[in-house]
């Protein structure tokens, strides 16, 4: 059987590969010791009261959220729990699916939300966008689009939130 060669990266691809990985760990770093140092929470929790608190009536399905967030619905239920915890989210039945959930932003969430999003947009401000021009910003958000759709294919069955 003839085994095929490795396409390996070239010295540029390579370059930028590394590039990338070190900016995404440290900016991912960065961001969620920001969120744990002035709101107590880390960056996930943050995303999902941000996700509940742009739905109809502040809720989500469980499985709804979990696609949304890009997490699979097992780290979905923990960091829920734990939301459930501080009061910041209830769980809810769904109306239309006996063994569906949702997952509902409190007054108290949306509060802890508005407390922690200044910080949090000006650490993403200084951190990220400060950094690049209008035409870097433009540029960054259709690679990174790019790559997810690349990386989200309709039906794929190993996508995080189907785990």
């Amino acid at each position: 059987m003839a085994t095929t060669e490795p396409r390996w990266l070239d010295d540029g691809q390579q370059k930028t590969w590394r590039a990338y990985m070190a900016a995404s760990q440290l900016l991912s770093d960065h961001i969620d010791r920001q969120l744990q140092r002035d709101a107590g929470m880390p960056h996930t929790y943050y995303s999902l009261l941000v996700w509940l608190s742009e739905s109809p009536e502040r809720r989500m399905r469980m499985t709804d959220l979990a696609e949304r967030s890009k997490i699979t619905r097992s780290r979905l239920s923990h960091a829920v729990g734990r939301l459930e915890h501080n009061g910041w989210v209830r769980r809810e039945d769904c109306p239309t699916d006996r063994r569906g959930q949702m997952a509902v932003l409190t007054e108290e969430g949306f509060a802890a939300l508005a407390a922690a999003a200044p910080g949090h947009v000006e650490a993403v401000r200084c951190a990220l966008f400060d950094r690049l021009s209008d035409e870097q910003v433009c540029q960054l958000g259709e690679i990174m689009r790019t790559v997810a759709e690349g990386l989200a294919p309709y039906g794929g069955a190993d996508l995080p939130w189907r785990r």
